[in-house]
């Protein structure tokens, strides 16, 4: 038998796959900070095991709003928004695959405490991207979006100045050539979480401003 509440998008499938999204997403910063607060330099397997899962998962959970986005006739929120919040929020725990990758490859000697200060706010960044998807359910809750909002813009500005600090360092520290394109490359990727975090918060807030 079919079911109306599924057709009509209202059993909140589209919500539970979101906020499913947006929790990987956090989870995938969180296990960065827990890597790099590691006392050994090295990327234990299971470590990067569990960032790999997590990618893996979120991957799983795009496709699924996409295999439901084919199967409802009326969703409740409108296709495209929904499809770009996914691709938004896969593109985190993506990055952070990436960078920790370049972890596992390079050099013993990573800047964890220079990282670390990128790696909070990225955080709070994608902690903040949590909590406004988790409100799309809610209806209206333009306030509280903005006040997450803020935060995240926030926390990305903060972690603009960051890395000028850290490219800073780089061009005046004891590095040879080597060393400053891979740290380069891992205070990019940081940088390209957060400003990933920043995107999919930035499809939220325009999704409950075109709902308000």
């Amino acid at each position: 038998m079919i079911s109306f509440k599924k057709l009509l998008g209202k059993d909140e499938k589209f919500y539970d796959l979101l906020e499913a999204s947006a929790e990987e997403a956090r989870g995938s910063a969180e296990l960065l900070a827990k890597i790099l607060k590691g006392e050994n330099a090295t990327i234990h397997a299971s470590n990067f095991h569990d960032i790999i899962n997590a990618r893996r998962k979120d991957k799983r959970i795009t496709q699924k709003i996409t295999e439901e986005l084919c199967k409802t006739f009326v969703t409740p929120l409108e296709r495209e928004d929904i499809e770009a919040l996914s691709l938004a929020l896969y593109k985190i725990p993506k990055t952070i695959e990436k960078l920790v990758e370049r972890l596992t490859i390079c050099p013993a000697r990573v800047p964890r405490e220079s990282m670390q200060r990128q790696v909070v706010l990225l955080v709070e960044a994608a902690e903040a991207v949590d909590f406004m998807v988790k409100q799309l359910r809610k209806g209206a809750q333009v306030d509280r979006i903005q006040d997450a909002q803020t935060r995240l813009q926030f926390a990305e500005g903060e972690a603009d100045k960051v890395m000028l600090a850290l490219v800073k360092d780089l061009y005046n520290g004891p590095y040879d050539a080597k060393e400053m394109v891979i740290l380069m490359e891992l205070y990019d990727l940081v940088e390209t979480a957060v400003d990933r975090a920043r995107d999919a918060g930035q499809v939220v807030f325009q999704i409950m401003l075109k709902y308000s």
